[in-house]
C-alpha cells in the first residue's frame, strides 16, 4: 500500500480531477450553454470520489488494534477536508471556481498515503484519548483547509487592486463570498479545536509535559487568536487583510504546533506522537 499507487488511488485522482475539469469548464463563458451538465457531472465526479477517499482514508487510519497516526494520513485527511468543503462551497454558484482548486489539492493529498512514514505506529489508548485524537487531527485538517481560502482572498485582494482582467476572474468569486466562506471555516475550526483542547486537558495525563509542552501552549495561542478573530467578525464586522493576516498568523501557530511536532517526532526521533 506504501509501495506503490493502488488502483483506488488512481481511481480517487482521476474522480478528483476529472471534477476539477469540468467544475472549471462550467464557470467559463465559452461553456455557458453545456453548463448544466457539466455542473452535474462534476458534482457527481467529486461525491464519488470524497466517498472513495474516505473509504481508504479509514483504512489507513484505523487499525484493528487502534488508531494508526503518520504524517502521511495526516495530509490525506486534509485532502478529504479540502474536497468536502470544497463539494460544500459548490452550493453557492460564485465559488465553483475555488471549489475546482480545493479539489485539485485533495487529489494531489490523497496520494500522500503512497510515500512511506519513518514510523507507522498504531495508537492503543483508551476510546477516549482515541477521540481526542481524532478531534485534534480533525481541527488541525479544517483550520489548514481555512489558510488556503484565506489565500485565496489574498489573491483576489491583489487581483481587484491591480485591475487585472481576464477570462481567469470568472474563476473567483466576489471578495465578500470569499471572506464569507473563510469566517464559516474559522468559526467551525474554531469550535473542533476548542474541544480538542478540552478533551485533551480532560483525557491526557499531562499535556504540559516535555514532549507536549510546546504543542500544548502554540495550541492554545493559536485557539486565542482564532477566537479574538470569530468574535471580531461577529461583533466589530472585521474583514478584508487585517482578518485575513490574523486567521494566516493563528495557523502559523497551529502548524508549528501539530506538523512541526508531528514532523520532529516522526520523521527526526523515529516516533510517532499520541
Amino acid at each position: 500500500m506504501h509501495q506503490l499507487v493502488s488502483v483506488s488511488q488512481i481511481t480517487i485522482l482521476l474522480l478528483y480531477l476529472l471534477a476539477v475539469v469540468a467544475f472549471t469548464l462550467h464557470r467559463l463563458p465559452a461553456y455557458a450553454a453545456r453548463s448544466r451538465p457539466l455542473l452535474s457531472a462534476a458534482t457527481i465526479l467529486a461525491a464519488v470520489a470524497l466517498l472513495l477517499h474516505g473509504q481508504l482514508l479509514a483504512q489507513e487510519i484505523f487499525a484493528d488494534d487502534g488508531l494508526r497516526l503518520t504524517m502521511a494520513g495526516a495530509i490525506s485527511l486534509i485532502g478529504w477536508q479540502l474536497a468536502l468543503i470544497g463539494l460544500l462551497g459548490t452550493i453557492e454558484s460564485s465559488l465553483r471556481g475555488m471549489s475546482a482548486g480545493l479539489l485539485a489539492l485533495a487529489a494531489l493529498a490523497s496520494l500522500a498515503t503512497t510515500f512511506p512514514s519513518a514510523t507507522a505506529a498504531t495508537v492503543e489508548s483508551s476510546w477516549q484519548i482515541q477521540a481526542h485524537i481524532l478531534i485534534s487531527m480533525f481541527a488541525y485538517g479544517l483550520l489548514t483547509v481555512g489558510a488556503i481560502v484565506a489565500m485565496y482572498a489574498l489573491i483576489q485582494d491583489s487581483r481587484l487592486r491591480s485591475g487585472q482582467l481576464s477570462a481567469a476572474n470568472h474563476l473567483f468569486a466576489p471578495l465578500e463570498t470569499t471572506e464569507k466562506m473563510l469566517f464559516g471555516v474559522t468559526t467551525s475550526g474554531f469550535v473542533v479545536l476548542l474541544l480538542s483542547v478540552v478533551s485533551g486537558f480532560a483525557f491526557v495525563d499531562n499535556l504540559f509535559a516535555q514532549h507536549l509542552v510546546h504543542k500544548t501552549a502554540l495550541s492554545l495561542l493559536a485557539l486565542a487568536l482564532f477566537g479574538i478573530l470569530v468574535a471580531g467578525r461577529q461583533f466589530a464586522g472585521w474583514r478584508g487583510k487585517r482578518a485575513v493576516y490574523l486567521y494566516l498568523w493563528g495557523f502559523v501557530f497551529l502548524f508549528l504546533a501539530y506538523f512541526g511536532s508531528r514532523f520532529v517526532l516522526e520523521q527526526i526521533l523515529g516516533r510517532s506522537w499520541g
